[in-house]
């Protein structure tokens, strides 16, 4: 009987999709559903490109188009095609020859990377019957989440700070789209709260009641309420956890090497910049600046020891991918109680 019934129900979805009533993931081959993520992660990769290099700078990601930062001429469509561009051109510009970095295309390859990724873990698993919109759906959610993070990692590691624009899109994103990971919009929201809560309370509230000063950086609590928002307390408490672990791993790693943590460029040029203006500033207006800006990160000056200072958003972001790709197989190494149980 239940394989009959299975068989009439494979003859249903045939036929609708056939009719054009439906279109469901079954209509589409794995390989063209692998291709065309592929393809779409590296285009979105290449616009996130423009997010990383703008948004610090309070620039338009849409105007002006696409340009030389060296001699500000405009970059052709056709020097703009994602990873291939970059391996033509040498990692060079082709109006006036100047060098850019190569973050650019490693953001590309992470966006085709990534949006691969999605498609493998989250959109094939899905049931043969599941409408292609829902699938799409899922697909675009997955990508959102994780590009997002990957602008938050790059700007927060090259610029000490982390854009409200991601963590409180993001948490609206994961609320709006809790059914997509088996949550209600209840469970999400009380994630994101808790996810802030776990951070502000301890790292912030506390700690500068006890030294002064804040422990850690309120855009990392709003980036740990977006963790919240999209995988419940349970996943803010693993990014935060793992995010910590991989920090320190990679502490160790770079003060064995390096000796100590060193300012990235830009933010020793804009510390530099912020305080000269101070200076410029009367007495009384001067002090008023200073105290504003006491908690700002950029301000701490990098060296080395265990204190020295680290971006923590590149880490939260890691562990945030790393538990949407592989969220109930880590649930199950953190949480573990006495006698087995999860």
């Amino acid at each position: 009987m239940l394989a009959k019934n299975s068989q009439r129900y494979q003859t249903l979805l045939r036929v609708t999709s056939s009719s054009g009533l439906c279109v469901i993931l079954a209509d589409f081959p794995p390989w063209f559903l692998r291709a065309f993520g592929g393809l779409f992660g590296l285009l979105w990769g290449s616009f996130l490109n423009v997010v990383i290099a703008r948004v610090p700078l309070g620039m338009s990601v849409v105007r002006p188009p696409s340009h030389c930062f060296a001699c500000k001429a405009p970059v052709k469509a056709y020097d703009n095609i994602p990873v291939l561009s970059y391996l033509l051109l040498r990692g060079k510009a082709r109006c006036c020859g100047a060098p850019f970095s190569v973050r650019y295309m490693l953001v590309e390859l992470a966006g085709g990377a990534l949006a691969l990724a999605i498609v493998e873990r989250l959109v094939l698993p899905l049931e043969a019957g599941t409408s292609a919109g829902y699938g799409l759906a899922v697909f675009l959610c997955g990508l959102a989440f994780c590009l997002s993070l990957v602008a938050v990692a790059f700007i927060d590691l090259e610029h000490l700070y982390i854009p409200d624009a991601v963590p409180y899109g993001g948490t609206a994103l994961g609320i709006a789209t809790a059914s997509f990971r088996g949550l209600t919009f209840t469970e999400a929201a009380a994630g994101a709260l808790v996810g802030f809560l776990m951070v502000w309370l301890p790292f912030d509230v506390l700690y500068r009641a006890i030294r002064g000063k804040t422990g850690m950086a309120r855009g990392d609590a709003k980036l740990v309420m977006m963790a919240g928002a999209f995988f419940g307390w349970k996943g803010a408490f693993f990014a935060i956890v793992a995010g910590s672990v991989q920090a320190v791993l990679a502490m160790i790693f770079v003060l064995l090497f390096r000796g100590k943590i060193e300012d990235s460029e830009a933010v020793a040029r804009e510390r530099a910049e912020i305080l000269a203006e101070i200076a410029a500033l009367p007495e009384d207006e001067r002090a008023e600046a200073e105290a504003e800006l006491a908690d700002d990160p950029i301000f701490e000056e990098g060296g080395g020891g265990m204190s020295a200072r680290l971006a923590f958003g590149p880490f939260l972001a890691l562990a945030m991918m790393e538990y949407l790709f592989f969220g109930q197989r880590l649930v199950d190494l953190v949480f573990v109680f006495p006698g087995g149980g999860s």
